[in-house]
């Protein structure tokens, strides 16, 4: 294979996106893993992670891997000079590429859902963060640690939040909730409190609550209070990262891009239209849209950039990289 190819990395706090791209746009490769964020499974562990689906890569291919000119890994809870320092001197040990690029999955998001490359992103998925992009090249990033940074909205959030109304309501603290038996069933327990005591003990792992968000999502389409309150304060803070990035990357600035994504946000239609409203109706001078394209393609369109890549390389790339079909992970 003469022509150049990059390699792409998206990894959120759910899943890892990889692929492999040829200079004018076409996608070689595609490999999904669990998550690789730093937050999880250490700097270390999250480059054996990549390295794994670098391997997966490889033997989609026949064995035979061409060296990538470029990678672009956008990694959530990258999020320091430091880890990103770190995290690419582990790439490099690797020598997986002739230059590369680390940062936040959050500009990858940014990258994927905004031509211009410049604007808002929030990510809304297993946990929340947001970045922003000025025209002038100003960034305004958050520290996004969770609670402990005052972060809120993420489907791990909406699920401890869940399993606490359905105690509440069991207990008679709180109001009658369909989530007092949503909760329980879905992990195979006869109580919410159950479930408390399961995560308090480690026999069941805290980042499994993340899987409690849809419920949380389905119950308020029906009307449930408790959760249709949960919902709406995930959607004001998607609203607050997105004017907190705004107002200090993009003071002054009219017509920018919002690009809303993330798990939550792409999987439920009804949440993404209703956050789509809220932020619009806060920021009429913005142009807010949930991404249809993968994250992993904006990766792909700043490792391209490294290596001067053809004209119509981008739009075959956000075309290829389109969301992953349901069960599968595969590209459209």
């Amino acid at each position: 294979m003469n022509e150049r190819v990059i390699l792409a990395v998206d990894g959120g706090n759910s899943k890892t996106d990889l692929a492999l791209v040829a200079e004018d746009g076409r996608v070689l490769a595609f490999e999904r893993g669990p998550s690789c964020s730093p937050h999880r499974v250490g700097i270390a562990g999250c480059a054996a992670a990549i390295e794994g689906l670098v391997e997966a890569a490889r033997e989609s291919l026949g064995g035979e891997l061409p060296r990538p000119a470029a990678a672009a890994v956008m990694v959530a809870g990258v999020d320091r000079d430091s880890e990103r320092r770190e995290l690419r001197s582990h790439i490099l040990g690797r020598d997986w590429a002739d230059l590369v690029e680390v940062g936040n999955d959050t500009l990858a998001l940014l990258r994927a859902g905004s031509e211009s490359g410049w604007g808002v992103a929030v990510v809304c998925g297993a946990g929340v963060n947001a970045l922003g992009v000025g025209p002038d090249g100003r960034r305004a990033t958050f520290a996004s640690l969770g609670a402990i940074t005052g972060d809120w909205g993420g489907g791990e959030d909406l699920g401890v939040a869940a399993v606490g109304a359905a105690v509440r309501a069991r207990d008679g603290r709180g109001e009658a909730t369909e989530l007092e038996e949503l909760v329980p069933a879905h992990f195979g327990m006869a109580s919410a409190e159950e479930v408390a005591f399961a995560v308090h003990g480690r026999e069941l792992e805290h980042v499994r609550l993340a899987e409690l968000a849809p419920l949380v999502l389905e119950a308020a389409e029906r009307g449930d209070e408790a959760a249709l309150s949960l919902r709406e304060r995930s959607v004001e803070e998607i609203w607050t990262f997105a004017r907190a990035a705004a107002a200090r990357a993009l003071d002054g600035v009219e017509g920018y891009d919002i690009v809303l994504g993330g798990s939550l946000l792409s999987r439920s239609e009804s949440f993404g239209r209703l956050a789509l409203e809220h932020v619009q109706a806060e920021l009429p001078g913005s142009r807010p849209s949930v991404s249809d394209v993968m994250p992993v393609a904006g990766s792909a369109l700043i490792a391209l950039e490294l290596i001067g890549a053809r004209d119509g390389a981008p739009s075959k790339v956000r075309e290829a990289l389109g969301h992953a079909v349901e069960g599968d992970g595969a590209p459209r």
